[in-house]
């Protein structure tokens, strides 16, 4: 504890135990809770060390009086091992000022109060480190504040001018200065906080099934095809399930079934087989060098392609027979397959990290240097919950310090203090609970949380649907809800992805189950895209404008910055993200404002109110709002009647103007402004 306490410090994860996480870009908030006895005022402010060493100091402002929570916020531009501290002091002017503005008037010390203003401003004076014209200014003061001739008055205006108090802010009039440790801070890439993600299985984007019944696979060739529809659609990762050779033993059939026919491909889960294990593409899908040329490709169409990294096997694999001790061999001689109770995967055997750790650990490290040669720099992690947490610090700290800005994507859906900690040890980004979390207040705990609570570690990756996740929520809530839910993903966080066949609103389950029919992890599934988007039911136009949206608003790609607001409807989900003009690249505020009803079978009527400083607009002003996906226009405040149709728009993304708007008082003074009554739009929603 040093003389002036400084606590809870943040952002900090373990106390410092790992480093804070950001990336280039963010906008990240600092501070730290400080104080000291008595009732002497205290001051802070952030020094911030960049990865060349150059260390920046910024005032931290309380935050909520009668806590001592003190916080600034800091754009953090560049890649690398940035640190910070918390510096803390006696906040010597402050005092002073509280003292005499409180004694002068009321006629209590006057004299005494100027004496110690007089030696304040002589000891400013004397600080070399200050710009010479605030050095005289504070000089002059020094000799003024003492002089009797002068009334009290005036003495206590000057001391107290607005020239005088913007440099001490500047530059505090400070004693007793004490200092936080310095707290680590990684700042990645911009992909690795902010980003589109779109998945495909290659083997079926070209697939076809002859007369007799069997069927042809997709190859790299043919699913490259659909790598300029991904892009243009807005997406930059594509992320394929695992490419390799498929086990051959225990092979499942369609939907899951242990009834297999000639020619069913396999789960892709299943990896190994002949033609190789983990370092192998498979042969239909073209061998390695079509995977290569498929890169390029990708490439070249503004996408990053995303591996899937599943470290299991199939009993085929060589690794069954050149390193048996990888697994774990039950009393009757057999070994362990794959359970989650009660799915059994028989065609997976998982890997004991405790029989070979070394062994293990480098074989791991040799398949990621493989890919990352191959050109992938993102892999997506298949359950990394079931590996030692150990293991996945260790890889991912040695590979991305061979290789700055990898990202990992955990596929961890486990419980909270398990999926947190893989963040913690490295992981860059991670799925949620974002697929159970569907009504009003279950939404309003989720963003907040993910914006606020775990931000400084934990990144989430917002998928609408995977093909193991079908929630009764899509599968009964038609393409309302659809909307609904990629909405919401695509503005709730930075980073979101799309599993292929969401855009065709595929709903029907397996029955008994929480997964598509006709799963595609256990067959070919061509899609023809093209006649859905001919006949209108495709949301591929709703899906590409919410890609534009978040490419046009800066405020869309920040995690912090998350605000819930209220609404009289349980079923109406209202939030906004702002972003200040000093941090966009335009030097203009950005602002949105979400409206969401996620009732997808319901017509909604309520009010919105909302705290309109939390997106940089004056309490009592009125603002024009910008309807981003039907361009309608409306003159918004702070209460204000909403009517969304879920059946038509069920979701108001709506950009807060910013620039003097001309109309917007007349408008907002006229008649049809005042009243709640709806003013239908174009689009079959009423809002106002």
């Amino acid at each position: 504890m040093g003389r002036i306490p400084i606590v809870d410090v943040f952002p900090s994860v373990s106390g410092g135990r790992w480093p804070a996480k950001a990336y280039a870009g963010e906008v990240v908030p600092f501070g730290a809770t400080v104080f000291r006895e008595g009732h002497d005022a205290v001051g802070a402010r952030l020094e911030l060390r960049d990865p060349a060493g150059v260390v920046s100091s910024f005032g931290l402002g309380m935050i909520g009086v009668g806590i001592d929570r003190y916080q600034t916020v800091a754009q953090l531009s560049t890649e690398g091992a940035w640190a910070f501290r918390i510096r803390a002091f006696s906040d010597d002017y402050e005092t002073w000022h509280h003292n005499a503005s409180i004694k002068v008037p009321a006629g209590i010390d006057v004299e005494l109060m100027f004496q110690i203003a007089g030696e304040l401003f002589t000891r400013a004076g004397a600080d070399g480190t200050r710009p010479g014209a605030v050095r005289t200014l504070f000089l002059d003061l020094a000799a003024a504040v003492v002089d009797t001739a002068t009334p009290a008055a005036d003495r206590l205006a000057a001391a107290t001018s607005p020239a005088v108090v913007g440099a001490i802010e500047a530059a505090p009039l400070a004693s007793l200065d004490t200092y936080s440790e310095w707290q680590p801070l990684n700042v990645e890439r911009q992909r690795a906080g902010f980003g589109s993600w779109y998945e495909f299985f290659p083997r079926s984007l070209g697939a076809s099934q002859a007369d007799d019944g069997t069927w042809t696979s997709g190859t790299f060739r043919t699913a490259a095809a659909r790598l300029p529809e991904v892009a243009a659609m807005g997406f930059d990762v594509l992320y394929l399930p695992p490419i390799h050779p498929i086990g051959e033993a225990f092979r499942k059939g369609p939907n899951n079934s242990l009834t297999v026919e000639p020619g069913d491909p396999g789960s892709p889960w299943a990896i190994g087989g002949a033609a190789g294990g983990h370092d192998a593409v498979h042969p239909d899908l073209g061998g390695m060098a079509a995977f290569t040329i498929f890169v390029e490709a990708a490439n070249r169409a503004g996408l990053e392609v995303a591996l899937d990294f599943a470290l299991q096997a199939s009993p085929d694999h060589p690794w069954v027979k050149e390193h048996p001790e990888w697994f774990t061999t039950l009393p009757d001689g057999s070994i362990a397959y794959a359970e989650n109770p009660p799915k059994k995967y028989q065609d997976i055997y998982p890997i004991n990290f405790d029989n070979d750790p070394s062994g293990i650990r480098a074989e791991a490290l040799r398949i990621i240097r493989f890919w990352i040669a191959a050109g992938v720099k993102i892999f997506r992690v298949d359950n990394p919950h079931t590996k030692p947490l150990d293991f996945w610090e260790w890889l991912i700290g040695t590979v991305n310090a061979e290789t700055p800005g990898v990202i990992w994507l955990a596929e961890a859906f486990t419980r909270p203090a398990l999926m947190q900690t893989l963040a913690k040890v490295g992981f860059t980004q991670s799925y949620t609970y974002f697929t159970w979390r569907n009504t009003k207040e279950e939404l309003e705990e989720f963003l907040d949380g993910l914006s606020h609570e775990t931000a400084a570690f934990f990144r989430p990756n917002l998928f609408v649907n995977t093909p193991d996740i079908l929630h009764a929520y899509l599968q009964f809530g038609g393409r309302p809800a659809y909307k609904v839910r990629a909405a919401i993903a695509a503005t709730g966080a930075p980073t979101w992805g799309v599993y292929s066949g969401y855009e065709l609103v595929e709903n029907v389950a397996r029955p008994g189950s929480e997964e598509n029919i006709d799963n595609e992890k256990y067959e070919y599934r061509p899609r023809d895209f093209e006649a859905a988007e001919a006949s209108g039911l495709s949301l591929t136009p709703y899906i590409t404008r919410l890609n534009q949206i978040r490419n046009e608003h800066p405020a869309l790609a920040q995690l912090r910055n998350l605000d819930i607001h209220a609404a009289d409807d349980d079923s109406i989900l209202v939030y906004s993200k702002y972003i200040a003009g000093e941090y966009t690249t335009s030097g203009r505020p950005d602002g949105l404002i979400v409206v969401a009803n996620v009732d997808p079978h319901s017509v909604r009527e309520t009010t919105v109110r909302l705290d309109v400083t939390k997106f940089g607009i004056e309490p009592g002003a009125t603002f024009r709002v910008t309807d981003q996906i039907t361009g309608d226009s409306w003159i918004w405040g702070a209460d204000n009647y909403v009517r969304l149709n879920a059946f038509a728009e069920p979701v108001h993304i709506l950009s807060v103007r910013y620039e003097p708007d001309p109309s917007a008082e007349a408008e907002s003074l006229s008649p049809a402004a005042t009243t709640p009554t709806a003013t239908p739009s174009s689009d079959g929603t009423d809002s106002h």
